[in-house]
């Protein structure tokens, strides 16, 4: 089968490209940039290139619709939520072409994307979630403090938000306070690139994930990783992380809310578990996650149950995948390296990790470790990786390259 990897410089781009060349798929990778790490790969067959969906909305499904339609029956398999949407609103012009996805329906996505949405849903299905509040204007804020206890975390209610002419622009990370005049200046800064921010109470513990294929409604694969650093050393984006068995109560949590959303295809239902072993609710990302390259390395190869139940509408459960693999991604474990030696943000509070016990910890190897990019055989992606990191900081500044 033919298919489309789009977003290639994701993590999650190159595990599915070398999946799915494996299978005997012939994969083409595409980016809104001239080149990509996924691109780089030795078992991608060709790339392209795409104008920015959050730019050129329009223009990037007219280059996404030519290349789909030159074989009847491609597969397109976006990486970020971005794309993931921009095809979901536009999917009969997909399928007027005969080209394939593997997505819920546009409703049951919007709901997923939607973290305000996704919290009530959690609550009414008996989840324990924080305490949240949605805050348009500053205005607000005096009320929503008596409803809240400090720390807060804010963040945007959705990760990518529409704009005027059909753009979209990300929304940013989330921010943090301990009083009132930290709340105001964090979401001071979170409006300037989204219209509602969600306010929550601040939950101490670990971040957990339930890792799921699903076709419509119905359990298809599944994984579980812990997390041993995150990219954010505030908890987010694993850096190394390595695969167990699902927690029963994040389990039967996550797969709650992808039945209440009938899911059709792969999402991550996101956790943070207390220390009373209580999961608490986050998110929904209803798409291929950045940590991907574990699965595949520990035997739940996602990219490939899903193309074959896109080719031939289902798919048998795979056999139990590996306890105990260890997967890690250089650019993020450097880059956790580096905000830990930066200092705690401000509000966040949480445990932040000690700077020499990081760097020791980053500097002692395990042997058996697998890298999200870098492979003896296909060396190259994570060449791209670092050129494409350092390619960030210069367009960005330090501190936006890390975000």
């Amino acid at each position: 089968m033919r298919i489309l990897v789009l977003d290639g410089n994701q993590n999650q781009a190159v595990a599915c490209v070398r999946s799915l060349a494996r299978q005997g798929h012939s994969v083409r990778v595409g980016e809104s940039h001239s080149w990509s790490k996924a691109g780089w790969s030795r078992f991608c067959a060709g790339t392209f290139q795409y104008a920015s969906p959050q730019l050129h909305p329009d223009q990037f499904l007219d280059d996404l619709l030519a290349e789909s339609q030159k074989e009847p029956g491609t597969l397109v398999l976006p990486m970020t939520e971005a794309t993931t949407l921009m095809i979901s609103a536009h999917r009969e012009r997909f399928a007027a072409i005969g080209a394939r996805f593997v997505l819920p329906t546009h409703g049951d996505l919007l709901r997923a994307v939607d973290k305000s949405q996704t919290t009530d849903l959690a609550r009414s299905l008996g989840m324990v979630v924080p305490t949240t509040l949605t805050v348009s204007c500053s205005e607000a804020i005096p009320d929503s403090v008596q409803a809240l206890r400090f720390p807060v975390v804010l963040k945007p209610r959705t990760s990518e938000e529409s704009m005027a002419q059909g753009r979209m622009r990300a929304t940013g990370r989330p921010r943090y306070a301990r009083d009132v005049a930290q709340m105001q200046e964090a979401f001071s800064e979170l409006r300037q690139n989204c219209s509602s921010v969600l306010v929550q109470d601040f939950v101490e513990g670990t971040g957990t994930g339930y890792f799921a294929l699903m076709n419509r409604g119905r359990l298809r694969a599944e994984f579980a990783h812990r997390r041993i650093r995150d990219v954010h050393p505030t908890g987010s984006g694993s850096a190394l992380r390595e695969s167990v068995p699902p927690d029963s109560k994040v389990r039967d949590f996550g797969l709650a809310m992808l039945r209440a959303l009938n899911w059709h295809g792969v999402a991550m239902i996101e956790f943070r578990l207390r220390d009373d072993g209580v999961p608490v609710f986050l998110e929904v990302n209803g798409r291929f996650w950045h940590s991907l390259p574990l699965a595949c390395s520990a035997g739940a190869d996602f990219p490939a149950l899903l193309a074959h139940m896109a080719e031939f509408g289902d798919v048998e459960p795979p056999s139990p995948y590996k306890v105990g693999v260890r997967c890690r991604w250089l650019v993020g474990d450097f880059r956790h390296l580096v905000e830990v030696w930066s200092g705690c943000p401000p509000g966040y509070p949480g445990v932040f990790p000690g700077r020499w016990t990081t760097l020791l910890a980053e500097l002692t190897p395990r042997l058996g470790t697998f890298h999200d990019n870098f492979m003896w055989r296909d060396p190259l992606p994570e060449l791209g990786d670092w050129i494409r990191f350092g390619q960030q900081l210069r367009e960005f500044g330090f501190q936006r390259g890390l975000a």
